[in-house]
């Protein structure tokens, strides 16, 4: 960096920082009446929000827990948890959202590696820390949450093998409603989360108060501002992804920022999500494809207007075929890249003025792709030298990104950190090109690109053109060792219920060969075998698990 002539300061001056309580200010000011609703079971404006906020703060001191401090938290989607999105981070503390669909033994390392003093625990899930326990080395306290007292104050709680400090209600009751957030320094440590990866024990990543801060002004002036799935404090907002998940995206920062109308719908179970779509009249979610794919295809879905429903979709690529068939129910579907290390907004479908008066079908062929580099990223392709290749829209090779809000590291995994940070770029692993007009179309993850006879074939290529047949739900293809071609493509298949006795293997592969002959596609994208199967392995958090289906496949 150059040396510079920094501003004057008087000694009276006040340097705002960049903090969680920052965000949480501004939820006083315009449209504090608006309700947070979880699941038609709990509702609160933000004056109430504001609150409990200051209740849980309160209740962490009263609890000795101190600033630096890793609090764990394991519950659905709930409004108890975007009360720990602000009151974790604005006490001074690290909020630490355990992904409670890993196995015991991942969610037993990560809880032991965190160090969390204290972890608020759902009762669905306090089988999971029963059973683990014994083998947890912090000195660790519990607090339950339940979503019985919502219908019964003195419903009976369930009694845990663990001791426990009481029910989150109840120590909420009797806490203050007064608590002043302490100004600290903005680069303070404030979430934490633990990302798996092909090999290992998961990886903690971890952002700070500025970098949430930034990534949430970053959202704002993309959604708000360049309006690229239009998002303003009018719309009501329900997240389908998990809250575990990336802080879900980043999203509740924004909504709550805005006092959007806001719905937690706790467990996903298709019908009741599509209800409180309906009820609610939710304009803008988030999620993979998979929940989409899960909720249109529900039966209530089927009988209720989503003509309002705005959907961005990330973790896996958005085929054709699931945004057409989300287009023909009056769904906007855009997607979205991005990544646990980056907080994790990097790109977003983006129409101009140009794009705009597109066809439908030109215009959904952008809505599919990465999207269109975010404010205040800057994303390049590398070859596998390290050098960078032109933005041309033609040129491939690994995908490496700086911004304001990109973790710096792993936990304590300072050779991960470095391999993470090469050279001063952040590498995502992923393989693709960049346009002229800075829009990110994603070839595949690196270790999922198929090599047959010396061509290198894309598995999301062929996953969107399979999405197209008629018939076919869902798909995944991975690449198989082969003895002549190197690796070969197999696919996985759910059929739509209506096609079950209808469609074949065969007549799939036929299906794909009249491409072959037309000239769309070359002979190779063709997989070698077609499986029909009733369900694709999913990861933790619902994206599809290629390293699980080449593992299955191949024993």
């Amino acid at each position: 960096m150059i040396q510079t002539r920094l501003i004057p300061r008087t000694s009276s001056a006040y340097d705002s920082p960049l903090l969680i309580k920052t965000l949480l200010a501004q939820t006083l000011k315009y449209n504090p009446q608006r309700e947070i609703i979880y699941r038609n079971i709990f509702r609160m404006n933000y004056f109430e929000f504001n609150c409990r906020v200051r209740r849980l703060a309160n209740l962490f001191s009263n609890l000795g827990i101190k600033p630096g401090d890793m609090i764990g938290v394991m519950d659905w989607d709930s409004h108890r948890y975007l009360e720990c999105f602000f009151a974790v981070p604005a006490y001074g503390a690290i909020l630490h959202t355990i992904n409670v669909r890993l196995s015991p033994a991942q969610i037993l390392y990560t809880i032991n590696h965190a160090e969390d003093k204290i972890i608020l625990v759902h009762e669905d899930f306090a089988p999971i820390l029963e059973a683990i326990k014994d083998k947890i080395t912090a000195d660790t306290k519990f607090i339950i949450l339940s979503d019985k007292v919502y219908e019964d104050k003195n419903a009976e709680i369930i009694k845990t093998g663990f001791p426990s400090e009481g029910e989150y209600e109840n120590l909420l009751s009797r806490q203050s409603e007064l608590y002043e957030f302490p100004d600290f320094d903005e680069n303070t440590w404030a979430t934490t989360f633990y990302t798996t990866g092909t090999t290992g024990e998961p990886k903690g990543v971890y952002f700070s108060h500025r970098q949430l801060f930034m990534h949430t002004m970053g959202l704002i002036s993309y959604f708000c501002g360049y309006r690229a799935l239009p998002f303003s404090d009018q719309d009501v907002y329900m997240p389908l992804t998990p809250l575990f998940h990336v802080h879900a995206w980043g999203f509740p920062f924004v909504a709550t920022m805005l006092n959007n109308k806001q719905v937690y719908p706790g467990r996903y179970e298709p019908d009741m999500l599509a209800k409180l779509l309906s009820e609610h009249q939710v304009t803008l979610s988030h999620c993979v494809p998979t929940i989409l794919n899960m909720v249109i295809n529900c039966e209530t879905a089927k009988v209720t207007d989503l003509s309002k429903w705005k959907v961005l979709i990330g973790g896996s690529a958005l085929t054709t075929g699931l945004a057409k068939a989300a287009r023909t129910m009056g769904i906007t579907v855009s997607a979205g890249y991005g990544m646990s290390e980056t907080a994790p907004v990097l790109s977003v479908a983006h129409l101009n003025d140009a794009q705009q008066n597109l066809s439908e079908e030109e215009e959904l062929s952008y809505r599919i792709k990465a999207g269109r580099i975010t404010p205040f990223v800057e994303l390049r392709i590398i070859d596998d030298a390290g050098n960078f290749l032109p933005h041309d829209g033609k040129s491939v090779g690994e995908i490496v990104g700086r911004g304001p809000w990109m973790t710096q590291g792993y936990f304590k995994d300072p050779e991960n950190s470095e391999k993470l940070w090469g050279n001063g770029w952040l590498h995502t692993g992923d393989v693709g090109s960049i346009d002229e007009e800075y829009y990110l179309t994603i070839s595949d993850r690196v270790k999922d690109v198929i090599k047959t006879g010396g061509e290198w074939v894309s598995s999301l290529d062929i996953e969107n053109l399979l999405s197209q047949i008629e018939g076919v739900g869902e798909v995944a293809v991975v690449g198989l060792p082969d003895v002549r071609w190197g690796e070969r493509p197999q696919a996985l298949i759910v059929l739509k219920p209506a096609f079950l006795n209808i469609l074949t293997p065969e007549m799939i592969k036929n299906k794909m060969q009249k491409d072959v002959e037309s000239g769309k596609i070359k002979k190779w994208y063709v997989p070698d075998k077609i499986i029909f199967v009733t369900e694709i392995p999913k990861t933790s958090v619902g994206k599809i698990d290629k390293k699980k289906i080449r593992k299955e496949l191949s024993e």
